[in-house]
């Protein structure tokens, strides 16, 4: 069995943001196992922010950021519990990532509830068309479930909380705010947001 020392202890504390005893505990549960415990950490972190999501918010900041050349500015509104985590540094990295992210994809919603019925409508519409022909013949469920497998598709493309993350495309916005919930210890709810482009 492996032991578990202080060094790798707060190594662990470090890259995840946890506390020390988690760390420690998490190192013990997977034997020492470095990429187990850190995803036992993340799984425990994001059952967390599932709890704080009903928190009241009434502080927080506007972030923003102007893309070089001047052509496209960004702004973000991101609400937490304290003025204490308003000025916390991950928060601020959290923003700027936020503001870099919507410059680069330029989502037009945060999430699928705000993307109007009609668009739903007209796309899940295309989409059906298109999967009876290329799967003429399959039972009908399976290609209503095709069609939810492509309305994902446009939903990411869409909608922000969705939208894989620029800096690291295997978690969505959505996981990446649950991850900082985790980390800081404070509910945090993605207000609103504006992207300006020049000839737009």
């Amino acid at each position: 069995m492996t032991e578990i020392d202080a060094k790798m202890v707060m190594k662990l504390r470090q890259e995840t943001g946890a506390p020390m005893m988690d760390c420690k505990k998490a190192l013990a549960e997977t034997g020492g196992d470095w990429e187990k415990a850190k995803e036992s950490l993340r799984l425990k972190g994001l059952q967390a922010a599932e709890k704080r999501a009903e928190r009241s918010t009434s502080e927080g900041r506007v972030f923003s950021y102007i893309h070089a050349g001047d052509k496209i500015g960004v702004l973000v509104q991101i609400d937490c519990e304290t003025d204490f985590v308003a000025r916390n540094q991950d928060f601020e990295q959290f923003g700027k990532d936020l503001c870099l992210h919507i410059a680069f994809k330029r989502p037009p919603y945060m999430r699928r509830e705000e993307v109007p019925q009609e668009e739903v409508d007209k796309e899940r519409a295309f989409l059906l068309t298109q999967v009876q022909e290329q799967m003429a013949g399959k039972p009908a469920d399976i290609q209503e479930k095709a069609v939810d497998g492509r309305m994902s598709k446009f939903y990411e493309e869409r909608c922000l909380l969705e939208q894989p993350f620029v800096k690291d495309d295997k978690k969505t916005i959505e996981t990446y705010r649950k991850e900082m919930v985790a980390k800081i210890g404070e509910n945090l709810v993605l207000q609103r947001f504006a992207c300006f482009e020049v000839g737009a």
